[in-house]
């Protein structure tokens, strides 16, 4: 079996820490470098649920997207529910390695995976990196589908495609619009605004859009003419959950090269922080305001 230290060299190549933003808390919270690996958990959230999993797995790393201390901390206190997870990880010989940002940048990355979840043919990154000849690495990445469909159509294709969460799609756009090229950023996007009305895109998927963005974004679009970019919020969880499959594909094929004999896993537990969706009654007190369309965006499955 690899060392620990074999496998963090392999995925620091796979997503160097230097290319994470400056804020950004990445690499291996804890594990003994000499320490023999043969089972890797793969998960977006470092939380206790997940933690529990990866005991129940066997698990010698846990691989996650979110750090577990972004923003640094003076305690690893078992007190504290990140002192629990540190806890519990250090006495279970379990080690914690980070990919966040560096993952976001990376070619393939995080929207790659989400764009593979959609049906796109990946035809660039939406904000590449300065420092990259090939023109491959950055932010979000754009792309094609074979054949046009409607709003509603890729919506669905959208709520089918990813996992499921309580909350669902978020739609705004005509849903008889046509669909043909896409934006798509895993987790908070509306960052990017500017950049995908650069790109000239149908329609943006990305997570966490905020009101004042996304009305802004609209009266762009209308003052444009055309209504587009359509906008679909799927969820931060669900939108990044793709690449802990693509994640664990990737270091499969670095242990089939080097017969390492690595068993890797990815975990199915639903760790978006929303539990609960309610829709509004189908009657309406007189007088209230009532939505210029709805979508009723269908939820799939629980990843399987």
């Amino acid at each position: 079996m690899p060392a620990l230290a074999d496998i963090v060299a392999a995925l620091e190549a796979l997503w160097p820490a230097g290319r994470a933003e400056p804020w950004d808390a990445v690499g291996t919270v804890c594990g003994d470098p000499d320490a023999r690996v043969d089972r890797v958990l793969f998960a977006v959230d470092p939380v206790r649920e997940v933690v529990e999993e990866a005991v129940e797995a066997g698990a010698d790393l846990l691989v996650t997207h979110h750090p577990l201390y972004l923003r640094g901390t003076s305690t690893v206190s078992a007190g504290t529910f990140k002192g629990r997870v540190v806890h519990t990880l250090i006495k279970n010989d379990i080690a914690l390695h980070v990919a966040h940002t560096n993952a976001d940048r990376a070619d393939p990355g995080v929207s790659d995976a989400l764009a593979g979840a959609l049906g796109l043919r990946v035809t660039g990154p939406l904000v590449p990196d300065a420092d990259d000849p090939a023109g491959r690495r950055g932010l979000g990445r754009l792309g094609e589908l074979d054949a046009p469909v409607t709003l509603r159509e890729f919506a669905d294709r959208a709520a089918a495609s990813l996992p499921r969460t309580a909350t669902g799609l978020r739609v705004a756009g005509d849903p008889a619009g046509e669909v043909r090229t896409a934006a798509v950023c895993g987790g908070s996007g509306d960052g990017l605004f500017d950049a995908v009305r650069a790109a000239g895109v149908d329609v943006y998927v990305t997570a966490d859009l905020r009101h004042h963005p996304v009305s802004e974004a609209q009266q762009h679009a209308a003052l444009a003419g055309g209504g587009r970019p359509y906008l679909i919020d799927a969820g931060h969880w669900a939108t990044e959950w793709p690449w802990c499959e693509q994640a664990a594909a990737q270091l499969d094929a670095i242990s089939d090269r080097n017969a390492w004999g690595l068993r890797t896993q990815v975990s199915r537990i639903v760790t978006d922080p929303w539990t609960t969706h309610t829709p509004a009654p189908a009657a309406r007190p007189a007088g209230s305001p009532t939505p210029h369309t709805s979508l009723a965006p269908t939820s799939p499955e629980q990843p399987a």
